[in-house]
């Protein structure tokens, strides 16, 4: 048994960053003596919820006293930061300590001053339920259901403003873990916030060419630099990889301005973990999930590139999707489509209906029919012509003729291979699954 702790909802669109805060608690926590149990946690929840302030992460992790032998996982403050891949709980009284200057150190690291940012922190000796992280990942969850399951697990809780943060802080501490990727985060150093952020973008694209277990670091189709972000906060790049050497390697491949401070996080980006089947009734506001079914009529195209188009699932009425233009790939994939082809699809919803598509599998081409051809004349060789509706075919040269059935009507070509097709990199979310499978 170790203390798990939980932290959510310190930033905001004006600045600040809660994986930046979290190494802040790394460093307390090693200020007071404690270990950190296993890798720092960053998890995303539900992309769809409208009160998010960026990327809706949330993090956690697992202090005690430390045994076994210690991995790197880090830099803060000039020391490495040492995971170990087991311990035991601290002491009550250290832990308490430390969860005091915890909350001291969530409240001033917070954008407490900007609108909807309400921090909370939350921590655990006692195991959450897992079913608490795939609710928060997949659809709305109140804020009065977490509080019982903190309550009933005894936890410690502190909050500022709403307590919307503890549904984030709770759901990352119950994060099971078992599917995952990393991100290694780089921080700036506080003299250049609001300065231009200096990552070169050719050696990131060098470094992800020469390690295919990165992922959207560059997007090639847009020649976009995915690691480093466009807001005021302290993250200056991140590398993601499906496995831990990836990234750290990478870190000393890429050219950038001073790095401040590093941290690696095990995360739940790439798992499509947000993603659910889902019956036609069943898709709520601000849920995601995916559908098997059949394209149910014609594709239509939209101003500014948008193309929508609806499936028909084994049951239930047909669902309405949408693949906006961003997204690059996924219109180019619909506009192929025809009634009777079936694919499965996967996305989101907001207040309108449709289905915001994240990904489209084409799974069997429709035998559509197309026109009939003429025969061609074996004599000389020339395409015959029709002599009317049902009157065949006649050559123009030898005027032979052919009777209307000797006409053949090609199947439809496939228009491109069966499989998976996902949005251009950057346009995708955190949490869409790297492969086929949702």
């Amino acid at each position: 048994m170790a203390l798990w702790v939980g932290v959510d909802d310190t930033d905001s669109p004006r600045g600040g960053c809660t994986t930046y805060v979290l190494t802040e608690l790394l460093a307390l926590a090693r200020a007071h003596g404690l270990d950190l149990l296993g890798e720092p946690r960053l998890v995303r929840l539900n992309p769809n919820i409208p009160w998010k302030t960026r990327g809706n992460a949330a993090l956690s992790a697992r202090f005690g006293r430390g045994a076994g032998p210690p991995r790197t996982v880090g830099e803060v403050g000039g020391r490495p930061v040492r995971s170990f891949p087991r311990g035991r709980a601290p002491a009550p009284a250290a832990a308490a300590r430390f969860l005091e200057g915890a909350w001291e150190t969530v409240r001033a690291s917070a954008r407490t001053g900007d609108r909807g940012t309400d921090p909370a922190l939350v921590a655990t000796f006692h195991p959450l339920p897992s079913t608490l992280y795939r609710r928060a990942v997949q659809e709305v969850v109140p804020v009065e259901e977490v509080r019982g399951e903190l309550a009933r697990a005894g936890a410690w809780t502190r909050t500022e403003g709403s307590d919307r943060g503890l549904v984030g802080a709770a759901a990352a501490v119950a994060w099971p873990g078992r599917r995952g990727t990393w991100e290694l985060i780089s921080y700036r150093e506080p003299s250049r916030y609001g300065r231009r952020r200096e990552v070169d973008a050719e050696s990131v694209r060098a470094a992800q060419a020469a390690d295919p277990r990165l992922f959207l670091c560059f997007d090639e189709r847009t020649r976009r630099l995915l690691v480093a972000p466009h807001t005021p906060c302290p993250i200056l790049f991140g590398l993601r990889g499906t496995h831990r050497d990836a990234p750290l390697r990478a870190r000393g491949r890429v050219r950038s301005e001073p790095v401040e401070r590093w941290v690696l996080f095990r995360t739940n980006q790439g798992t499509g973990d947000h993603l659910t089947r889902r019956e036609p009734g069943e898709w709520a506001e601000y849920r995601s999930g995916w559908v098997d079914g059949v394209v149910a009529g014609p594709v239509l195209r939209q101003p500014g590139g948008h193309v929508r188009f609806s499936v028909r699932p084994v049951r239930g009425p047909p669902i309405d999707c949408l693949a906006f233009e961003p997204t690059k790939v996924l219109p180019r994939v619909a506009r192929d489509l025809q009634p009777g082809d079936r694919v499965r699809v996967w996305g989101s919803r907001g207040t309108d209906p449709a289905i915001r598509l994240e990904g489209i599998e084409l799974r069997h081409w429709a035998p559509v029919q197309v026109r009939s051809v003429a025969p061609r004349c074996g004599a000389c060789g020339r395409p015959t012509r029709s002599l009317g509706h049902q009157r065949g075919y006649r050559c123009p040269g030898c005027r032979r003729r052919w009777p209307p059935e000797a006409a053949h009507r090609p199947p439809r070509a496939p228009p491109r291979a069966l499989g998976a097709y996902h949005p251009t990199p950057s346009a995708r979310r955190h949490l869409a699954p790297l492969a086929a499978e949702t």
